[in-house]
């Protein structure tokens, strides 16, 4: 279920950060905390942006930050991080971003299902709007609880 892979330590709301390395790196950080990943993942969220550019920005406003399982992954896990001012992650299309979703797969197939629920609140704009706009991490729970 998403709300067991996406729980309340993995919810960080309204964080100041001064660029997309620094939003990426605290968002990577909640997993990190949580002994989801190791440091080597944050490194390779970023190497992958440098290498790629912004693919991860999937939505306007939205980046879903990830790397390879290999890159550091201990086991499945989604942090959300809001951010008190948009920035800039070089997309065209999608800029400015307000919501950082970190990704941590441990293999290619057993994230699917949470995935696919948390796309399903990110194609509804009521749910994704409250989240970006949530004062509490209780306010976000309840939208992730909806899903599980």
């Amino acid at each position: 279920m998403l709300i067991d892979i996406l729980r309340e330590e993995l919810i960080k709301l309204n964080v100041k950060c001064n660029d997309w390395k620094e939003a990426i790196e605290e968002g990577a950080y909640l997993l990190e905390k949580e002994g989801i990943v190791n440091k080597n993942y944050k490194e390779a969220i970023i190497n992958n942006f440098y290498e790629l550019g912004p693919y991860m920005v999937i939505a306007p406003g939205i980046v879903l930050s990830h790397a390879r399982p290999e890159a550091g992954v201990n086991k499945n896990g989604i942090s959300i991080l809001t951010l008190e001012s948009p920035i800039e992650f070089g997309s065209e299309l999608n800029d400015p971003v307000k919501l950082i979703i970190t990704l941590a797969a441990k293999d290619n197939t057993s994230h699917l299902s949470s995935l696919s629920k948390l796309m399903e609140i990110l194609m509804n704009s009521d749910d994704l709007n409250s989240i970006i706009n949530a004062k509490t991490v209780q306010e976000v729970v309840k939208i992730i609880e909806k899903y599980s």
